[in-house]
């Protein structure tokens, strides 16, 4: 069966963005440590899940990469990453999709994702936003969580655990630190 594993960024204060999307707190002076962790991360799937917020902001972002004269090699070789993995948005209000490989979702979580994990293939790789994950959390869909732990408190914000219901249990699978001050901590339900 395949895993849904969730790559999110968190400030230490436990938020995945200010009150209002914020995301100015994040590290980003990323080191060629952490660079190998995500890629390693991004080769584990074959599918990449996201909200629509994200969705529209990745979908500008990536496909422009290559055209820009001041794009890194490694960066050109991760946006052939995005660009050209599967991609499943879920959103009730979008009515289309326009990034290549993409698949629009509108129906029940549980149930697209019951048939998405029973499908062959490699884990799929979850990136948000913060509604969607919460919503993922809250139905125990999430197989791995990599938390990546920012050096800053922003005290106030969204939290990806707000529709906790019940104690959630998790076991520390391994931890690791990285230079940009992130620590990244990878947990499994417990």
């Amino acid at each position: 069966m395949r895993k849904v594993k969730l790559q999110m960024q968190l400030s230490l204060d436990g938020f995945v963005s200010g009150p209002n999307g914020e995301m100015d707190w994040m590290v980003w002076d990323w080191d060629d440590e952490i660079k190998n962790y995500v890629t390693e991360l991004t080769d584990s799937a074959d599918t990449l899940l996201m909200g629509r917020v994200l969705y529209q902001g990745m979908s500008m972002h990536w496909p422009a990469v290559a055209a820009k004269p001041e794009s890194q090699k490694e960066e050109i070789e991760f946006a052939y990453k995005m660009n050209n993995k599967p991609k499943i948005v879920f959103s009730k209000t979008l009515e289309k999709a326009a990034w290549t490989h993409t698949t629009l979702m509108n129906g029940n979580i549980d149930e697209v994702m019951t048939r998405l994990k029973l499908q062959p293939g490699k884990d799929m790789l979850m990136y948000g936003g913060a509604g969607l994950v919460s919503a993922f959390v809250k139905s125990g869909l999430i197989d791995e969580y990599h938390l990546f732990v920012n050096p800053t408190a922003i005290g106030n914000g969204k939290s990806i655990f707000k529709k906790v219901e019940n104690k959630l249990n998790l076991k520390l699978l391994k931890s690791q630190s990285f230079p940009c001050g992130i620590v990244v901590l990878c947990y499994i339900p417990a």
